[in-house]
């Protein structure tokens, strides 16, 4: 594979995590949207790493660096989620607006 197959695939996997993040009201799905699109910036993180000028191994401990934050972000995000779920009884994304109060 090349740079492009590569990059192809990251854009595929950024639009279907961007349109999960605008479509979707199930909070869930859209932390799970969020990841596809992180996933999508560590394959080009990783493609230009092997296949840039400057080839070196900088983009794969970026990328490993995304991972852990992706990590904590997932694990906080669902910690707050369950908290909203227990007061409120859904995961609807538009019904939680107890932080505009």
């Amino acid at each position: 594979m090349n740079l492009t197959s590569y990059l192809a695939l990251a854009a595929i996997l950024f639009c279907i995590g961007l349109y999960g993040v605008i479509i979707k009201r199930n909070a869930v799905l859209v932390l799970f949207s969020i990841e596809l699109m992180l996933n999508a910036v560590n394959i080009n993180l990783v493609a230009f790493s092997k296949y840039g000028l400057n080839a070196n191994i900088a983009g794969h401990i970026f990328t490993l660096f995304s991972i852990t934050v992706a990590a904590a972000e997932a694990a906080v995000g669902i910690a707050i989620l369950i908290a909203l779920y227990r007061k409120k009884g859904t995961a609807e994304a538009d019904q939680f607006d107890t932080l505009k109060e």
